[in-house]
């Protein structure tokens, strides 16, 4: 089941916004009055206490609000689920994703109000999967509106050039089956942005030829090439589904070892 955390959040400020705004416009009066009677013939404080309900709201109220305006328009935390991303994300990685760079849009709705500026190739974006958009899913930009995309040999053609690969190593990743598969990484010249990548040889290439990407839509992939569901297979992202872009790991967990991965901490995503 997806719990949407967002649609959770909000609902919980304004439950409890909503108390808060009742009890100071009309329960607080009342209670008031009523502790002036009751403390005139000397009753204790214990026997005036707020209730329940008012008094959690007014303690959770303040800090669901701040938490809800920060994740909506500033830095939502991200957990990575898989290993699409690796090298460069790994699994346990928890990331912040910045939410203004590409605009201001209104929570829950994720209607633009303000924009800013735009996905740019080599970006590591998070987005709302396009066949079901109550799941986020998080790819890397490989071609922006207007951009001709190919992908032969499992290597990336944009406009006709040639994106470089360079060998670094063999490496292991966990497999979709859980055991471990021998691949390469390498080093990836997309335009000026160098990332790592992972190809495995004993995988035929998924090619295309010449797709060019539409206005208002983008061309993701996963960093792991072979092992990534991305818009070779579900299609270009709308701008609409745009959630942020991922700027740092602020804490990452290895489940296999059980402890944190320290080196990683405060590490900026690129």
């Amino acid at each position: 089941m997806n719990f949407n955390f967002e649609l959770i959040l909000f609902y919980a400020t304004l439950v409890t916004g909503i108390i808060v705004l009742m009890d100071v416009i009309w329960f607080a009066p009342v209670r008031h009055r009523k502790n002036s009677a009751l403390k005139a013939k000397s009753i204790t404080a214990s026997q005036m206490k707020l209730p329940l309900v008012i008094d959690y709201s007014r303690s959770f109220f303040p800090i669901l609000l701040l938490v809800f305006l920060l994740r909506s328009f500033l830095y939502e935390p991200f957990r990575i689920p898989s290993g699409s991303l690796e090298p460069t994300l790994l699994i346990g990685d928890l990331i912040l994703v910045n939410k203004f760079d590409y605009g201001v849009r209104l929570p829950i709705m994720h209607k633009m109000i303000y924009p800013l500026g735009n996905p740019q190739r080599g970006d590591i974006l998070i987005f709302r999967w396009p066949p079901n958009p109550s799941f986020d899913f998080i790819k890397r930009v490989i071609g922006v509106p207007g951009d001709h995309i190919s992908y032969l040999n499992k290597t990336v053609y944009i406009n006709g050039n040639k994106m470089p690969q360079q060998f670094i190593a063999y490496a292991n990743t966990e497999n979709e089956s859980g055991g471990e598969s021998k691949v390469e990484e390498r080093e990836e010249d997309l335009m000026g942005i160098k990332h790592k990548i992972y190809v495995d040889p004993s995988r035929s290439s998924v090619d295309y030829k010449d797709i060019v990407v539409p206005a208002g839509m983008y061309f993701v992939m996963g960093d792991n090439r072979d092992d990534s569901a991305d818009s070779r297979y579900f299609g270009f992202v709308p701008d609409s589904h745009i959630v942020g872009k991922a700027v740092a790991i602020w804490m990452s967990w290895d489940s296999k070892q059980h402890n944190v991965r320290w080196n990683r901490l405060a590490k900026v995503v690129h």
